[in-house]
């Protein structure tokens, strides 16, 4: 296989929800606060990886909607980890040249982590080597309600009629709908769903689970998924034929 084809084969856009920092914290008798600290460095190492391999986009669920709901002290203790790793982090990001963004609801955040996201945002806003998206507060249905909310308000104000809408145009509210709608969606820790996650982006994305535990995957990890990736035959709609003539055509 020529480097053009092996390229043509890795995903563009990777989404992945990284589940299991608690649980391989519990199973070596550790804090939680200990997984979740060891699962900063898991995140490092695929971001490096990523951008080495030539993906164009990362996007991680580093915070739901639904984690305030955790006790109070391990959400302190998470937004504190945020906090430092921003800090810790952003220079080398940016010079390796990765643009980094958030989605989500940052107003439930505290005063001085909002700001360091927008300095984050700002500082690699130029940057083109590759895309890392941090969900933080984020939740599927948030996104598309957000997103119908500012159609509904096109519509009241005469803009547009109902029967104008469009996927199209959902779409073009929705987060992320600069980049390419994830390829590959990875998740860690042996769970099989999507947990509220890209629930708009996702339509057409491979699916791929794996039990090994966040903080516990690492570039070779990453590599089997991409194996499986590669070996998955993407059809959107079209038979297996079909997709064979458009290749050879």
């Amino acid at each position: 296989m020529t480097s053009t084809e092996k390229s043509s084969r890795l995903p563009q856009h990777i989404a992945i929800i990284m589940d299991g920092n608690g649980r391989w914290a519990r199973a070596r008798m550790l804090p939680r606060y200990v997984g979740h600290r060891e699962g900063v460095k898991a995140v490092k190492a695929i971001v490096e990886a990523c951008r080495n391999k030539g993906i164009r986009a990362l996007t991680l669920f580093a915070f739901s909607s639904e984690n305030w709901r955790r006790p109070r002290d391990e959400v302190g203790l998470l937004m504190d980890l945020f906090i430092r790793t921003l800090k810790k982090e952003i220079e080398a990001l940016h010079r390796n040249a990765i643009r980094v963004r958030f989605i989500g609801d940052r107003d439930a955040f505290p005063e001085g982590l909002r700001e360091l996201m927008t300095e984050a945002e700002e500082k690699t806003r130029a940057n083109t080597a590759m895309d890392l998206v941090i969900a933080a507060n984020y939740g599927g249905k948030w996104d598309i309600t957000r997103a119908l909310q500012v159609i509904a308000r096109r519509v009241a104000a005469g803009e547009i009629k109902p029967d104008d809408i469009t996927p199209d145009m959902i779409g073009g509210e929705i987060a992320l709908e600069d980049l390419p709608e994830p390829d590959l969606f990875i998740r860690t820790g042996g769970e099989q769903r999507i947990s509220n996650f890209l629930l708009w982006q996702l339509a057409y994305t491979e699916l791929y689970f794996t039990d090994v535990l966040w903080p516990a995957f690492n570039e070779h990890a990453l590599d089997e998924a991409l194996q499986s990736f590669a070996s998955r035959q993407r059809r959107f709609g079209r038979t297996g034929d079909q997709v064979e003539q458009l290749k050879g055509a």
